[in-house]
């Protein structure tokens, strides 16, 4: 006897799976054409020339006119640019970028800035084929295999959250380690770094305090440097796991910035951390907000967070001999588990609202 289960993921009832897919394919490609505008400065010499024909873009930007055409008139049909004339000769017609559109496109230092994700995307699809043997073998795809693409554009779209909300309203909504890191001889740790930015804005908020960015990656931990070479001895950058803290120690303050779920070895860098708190030093876990079970029926956010899973963090997470990774998809019970696994013996959820990430406190 067969039985049929009926679907209950609304994305499935509303509508056609066809049509779905069909829309995504158009969506993905025109992320494609975002990761071309920016990786070739076309946005660029649209806001600083703007508007150009395709001639003039392809001067101001250094491409092929005929390219330039033909990108200008996709990013068009796009609804991104805006031409002057739709019946001019394709040759002469002017593109400009509206004003509406330029911070999600341009604006590196605004919340808005969201064409990171279209780099993310490109580095994804450049390790796909890593991934799939990945899902035949139980091993995992190393973070450098993403590329430049992946790792700028991951840079990217944290940098103006973590230039902003890290140190201008997060951290000061937990007082005493505020206070603490206001004080002078604070020792901090950024562990899961990446570009730098968060590491950087602690730097620049708490200038009395020793900041000290930790990120395996080797490329990522010299974009960082570069990044930073303007705050002289503020922030240094060091190319190691998470999980060797114990011996640089103690630390007043450690924080995991949207890294915990993409870790290997989660607990072993936990214990590392607890081992490297000073006395009443704090781990502050920024990460994931989802739900707090499994659901078919959850909205667009846990979509892109199992999206991201499947492709990227997990693949990264199981790099490693042995690895126990936990995934985009980062559950507070997860958490708190790992905390007591570890040894931590307090573990709190932080009253700090935020549509994107959740916030934990552990403590020795």
């Amino acid at each position: 006897m067969c039985t049929t289960i009926q679907p209950t993921n609304p994305a499935v009832l509303q509508g056609d799976l066809g049509q779905r897919l069909v829309d995504s394919t158009v969506r993905t490609l025109e992320l494609y054409s975002i990761h071309l505008g920016v990786r070739l400065g076309l946005y660029a010499a649209l806001v600083e020339h703007g508007p150009l024909t395709p001639a003039e873009l392809a001067s101001h930007a250094g491409i092929a006119e005929r390219y330039a055409r033909e990108w200008l008139e996709q990013q068009s049909v796009a609804g991104f640019l805006a031409p002057d004339h739709e019946d001019a000769d394709p040759t002469r017609r002017r593109y400009l970028l509206p004003e509406s559109n330029a911070a999600a496109l341009t604006d590196e230092e605004s919340l808005a800035y969201l064409a990171p994700m279209a780099s993310m995307v490109v580095g994804v699809g450049g390790a796909l084929p890593e991934v799939v043997e990945a899902y035949r073998t139980g091993g995992g795809v190393p973070y450098a295999r993403y590329g430049q693409s992946f790792r700028d554009g991951q840079g990217a779209i944290n940098r103006p959250l973590l230039s902003t909300e890290l140190t201008g309203s997060w951290l000061p909504s937990i007082p005493d380690v505020h206070a603490r890191l206001l004080e002078g001889g604070a020792r901090v740790a950024d562990v899961g770094c990446g570009q730098g930015w968060s590491t950087i804005a602690l730097a620049e908020a708490y200038p009395s305090a020793e900041v000290i960015g930790i990120e395996p990656d080797q490329a990522s931990a010299g974009d960082a440097r570069e990044r930073a070479a303007g705050l002289g001895s503020k922030a240094r950058f060091e190319a190691v796991n998470g999980k060797e803290l114990a011996g640089r120690g103690p630390f007043d303050v450690v924080l995991i910035v949207e890294a915990l779920h993409d870790m290997s070895h989660p607990d072993e860098v936990l214990r590392g951390i607890r081992e490297s708190l000073a006395p009443g030093g704090a781990l502050i876990v920024v990460d994931e907000r989802v739900a707090d079970e499994f659901s078919p029926m959850a909205g667009d956010a846990e979509r892109m967070m199992y999206g991201w899973s499947v492709v990227h963090c997990l693949p990264v997470g199981m790099a490693e001999q042995r690895a126990r990774p936990i995934g985009t998809v980062i559950r507070s019970s997860a958490v708190k588990a790992l905390a007591e696994e570890t040894g931590y013996a307090r573990f709190e959820i932080l009253p700090i609202e935020h549509e994107q990430f959740r916030f934990y406190r552990l403590g020795a």
